[in-house]
């Protein structure tokens, strides 16, 4: 990947401060009609910094926070401390106040079969977004878009009709992909996109991925347990334990000289 330091553009796009998630767990009964209250912390007091045009990978073992910290970025779970993209607080806004900025911040998940609705064809699979963000647009000018969308994907027009049970899963990923950058999204959350698909298409969707990025300027988060493919793809790499960030840093330098003993041995392990 291109070395953070040469990318175009140092604005800072999102940044979290102290960010907490956590979850009510079912504890044991104390009594016939009551439980106990556990609770677990999935994120742990998580700050960060992301600039625009940039890739952080967020890395860690199963369970570490990664997913539950893209959640609460999106603002798909609840929690507290500090969200800021593009310097508003959009941690103290309501959904309705939240959602002309939806299409700026979107989300691409690890199985795209079970993201993608099998009732939908692929043209109103990407046309639901712009139906909701883009309400005076009408059907040509959309179906231009989505035609448009889909040869950026290494898609054809012809596929439009078709219907997701139809495709293979690299292919359901590039219409996934699809889904999302149609909004041309600024900032771009990748949870395991690749962790399904075998090496050789998990190589086409990086390069998918690294063009994009290019031609859009797209900042992306991308959480994996993959550490080859968050090399391939990282500036800057965040590494996750039990809901915090131990290690974060240029990613070079966070693989060539990790600091904490649970990276060196996550490293050792997984290269």
């Amino acid at each position: 990947p291109t070395h953070p330091q040469n990318k175009q553009s140092h604005h800072l796009l999102l940044q979290t401060k102290n960010l907490n998630c956590e979850f009510e767990l079912p504890g044991r009964w104390v009594h016939p009609f009551k439980r106990e209250k556990k609770s677990i912390t999935a994120v742990n007091r998580v700050s960060l910094a992301v600039h625009q045009g940039t890739t952080w990978g967020i890395v860690g073992e199963s369970g570490s926070g990664k997913t539950s910290l893209g959640m609460a970025i999106l603002k798909l779970v609840k929690s507290n401390g500090a969200i800021f993209f593009d310097n508003q607080d959009i941690q103290r806004m309501t959904n309705r106040q939240l959602r002309p900025l939806r299409s700026d911040i979107q989300i691409v998940f690890q199985d795209p079969f079970s993201s993608l609705s099998p009732r939908l064809n692929i043209r109103d699979i990407i046309d639901e977004g712009l139906e909701v963000h883009y309400p005076n647009m009408n059907k040509e000018q959309r179906l231009e878009l989505i035609l448009q969308v889909l040869l950026e994907v290494g898609l054809t027009e012809e596929m439009t009709g078709r219907f997701p049970h139809e495709f293979s899963g690299g292919q359901r990923q590039r219409i996934a992909i699809a889904r999302a950058i149609v909004l041309k999204p600024r900032f771009l959350i990748l949870d395991e996109p690749t962790s399904a698909l075998d090496v050789t298409i998990q190589g086409q969707i990086i390069e998918l991925l690294l063009d994009l990025q290019k031609k859009y300027n797209m900042t992306y988060m991308f959480i994996s347990h993959d550490l080859r493919v968050i090399r391939a793809l990282s500036d800057y790499v965040a590494v996750m334990h039990q809901g915090k960030i131990i290690e974060a840093g240029p990613a070079q330098e966070v693989f060539d000289s990790p600091t904490q003993e649970y990276t060196r041995t996550l490293f050792a392990a997984a290269l």
